[in-house]
């Protein structure tokens, strides 16, 4: 969306390898840095973990302004002009070691981590002070944006990827009606507590997409009236999506997508309260919360949703306030200085006008 934003920007990153990320990115013009030599490095990028920072640091790129997609390191960037921050999150590894590195990974990653940690939190801080405005995803992130750097960003919610026009294609063994969760199946995201929750709700069918270090012990947990469905391409999302009663999510998400996916084709969300899914559910309009990710709330919370009218209308105009043709405007008014769109007003002369030439990377 950034790209397609700045059609003419080109992407500096650290590590690129074509074959193993998004094609679209094949059209860019993508600049690496040194360390991208390192062919192990592109396939594994968790090995260049102690070269990052210096990466970054000693990148110089030369335009009037620099928008950075950053989780950990692009913020670190340096350049000749402006510099914009889109700030996913402060690196959980860095702050939220406890909920990020969890288990084995933990065990693994901690004591090396622990080793670097004081050096690349100033170095962190350091890079954030840097920049000339801070941008994120969510009122949850601009509090720790806030918490760890004491700088106000402003939220400019990300927008769904999904286009509703575009083929579907059924999901083999479903059948219309069901409830949906899109998610990787990792600890934190609580599907069991759902899978679990249907097990009270035998009248009513859940399907779960995704794949994750949780499936075994899911497809252990589910019942005759649950379908784990594993991977599932973009036609076939659309279908379940488009075939869904409602979507469901009880894990703790920085952003709510989902809902946002689901109420584009009409439909309405079940989610935990808390959250990205603050700023993309509106109670009782697109969705029902549940307070803690229990199977007794969730099938409370499931009851509710089935208790009451959800206008497809309503729905579809909620997802497109979060939709691209948004995020860009936003964008482009903050990195290239654009007024603020105005209403439409009546036809004018033609006059002389000047186009904003700056560079943007």
């Amino acid at each position: 969306s950034m790209l397609r934003a700045f059609p003419d920007a080109p992407l500096h990153t650290s590590l690129y390898w074509p074959s193993g990320t998004f094609p679209a990115f094949a059209a860019a013009d993508v600049h690496t840095m040194p360390i991208d030599r390192i062919g192990l490095f592109r396939r594994h990028h968790r090995l260049a973990f102690p070269f990052l920072a210096r990466s970054f640091s000693t990148h110089e790129v030369d335009a009037d302004v620099v928008l950075c997609s950053s989780s950990g390191w692009a913020h670190g960037i340096h350049t000749t002009g402006r510099k914009v921050v889109y700030c996913y999150s402060p690196a959980r590894w860095l702050y939220y070691g406890d909920t990020y590195l969890g288990g084995g990974r933990k065990l693994l990653a901690g004591p090396a981590l622990a080793a670097a940690r004081a050096g690349l939190v100033r170095w962190d801080r350091k890079s954030a002070g840097t920049a000339s405005c801070y941008l994120t995803s969510s009122v949850i992130v601009r509090d720790r944006i806030r918490e760890t750097y004491g700088i106000e960003a402003e939220v400019v919610p990300p927008p769904h990827s999904l286009d509703t026009t575009l083929p579907q294609r059924p999901v083999e063994g479903v059948d219309a009606g069901f409830f949906l969760i899109v998610a990787r199946l990792l600890a934190y995201k609580n599907v069991d507590s759902v899978v679990a929750a249907f097990a009270a709700l035998p009248g009513r069918r859940l399907v779960v997409v995704g794949t994750g270090p949780e499936t075994a012990r899911l497809r252990r947990l589910a019942g005759a009236n649950v379908t784990l469905v594993g991977r599932a391409d973009d036609e076939q999302l659309r279908w379940l999506y488009a075939n869904c009663t409602a979507v469901i999510s009880a894990g703790y998400e920085d952003y709510g997508l989902t809902p946002i996916e689901a109420a584009s084709f009409g439909r309405p969300a079940v989610v935990l309260r808390g959250g990205g899914f603050l700023d993309t559910v509106i109670e009782g309009e697109t969705g029902v919360f549940f307070d803690q990710p229990s199977p007794m709330a969730v099938a409370a919370a499931v009851r509710q949703l089935c208790g009451s009218p959800w206008p497809e209308a309503r729905l579809r105009s909620h997802a497109r306030s979060f939709g691209e043709a948004a995020f860009t405007r936003r964008l482009r008014e903050i990195v290239l200085g654009e007024p603020p769109a105005l209403p439409a007003a009546p036809p004018r002369a033609p006059a002389a006008s000047t186009l904003g030439t700056g560079r943007v990377r």
